[in-house]
């Protein structure tokens, strides 16, 4: 019998303020992607196990493609395992808009498709249910 967790999926928006800007170019440094990750993991705990549930650690971390200020990204989360108290996560951040400063200060586009900017594999625990 199949664990009903696995395949649990959950998916966030969010606008990348400019206040997050950290270097030339307004990028964002990848700490920020890992911060919305951890964000779709206390999601997925709630919903699989009523708990908050805590991150344990991070696999296969890659940075693909930057990800801006003025950029709205979807960061998903996937159960991919479920262990007694771990859960294996699928995370990954796109970018499906994008700023265009270069053709107005206000101007902005749909990426069609989505930018892969970050993925990983993420590891997080919950407490044994009894």
């Amino acid at each position: 019998m199949s664990d009903p967790r696995v395949g649990v999926t959950v998916a966030h928006r969010r606008y990348v303020p400019y206040s997050h800007a950290h270097y030339a170019g307004s990028l964002v440094d990848g700490a920020y992607a890992l911060g919305l990750f951890g964000d779709v993991a206390t999601e997925v705990c709630i919903r699989t196990d009523g708990d908050e549930g805590l991150f344990a650690g991070y696999s296969d971390v890659r940075f693909l493609a930057p990800v801006r200020a003025g950029d709205v990204v979807e960061v998903t989360g996937r159960v991919t395992r479920a262990g007694r108290r771990s859960r294996t996560l699928e995370l990954s951040c796109v970018v499906v808009c994008r700023g265009r400063p270069d053709r107005g200060e206000s101007a902005a586009q749909v990426c069609d498709p989505p930018i892969v900017a970050v993925t990983a594999t993420g590891t997080v625990v919950v407490p044994l249910v009894a």
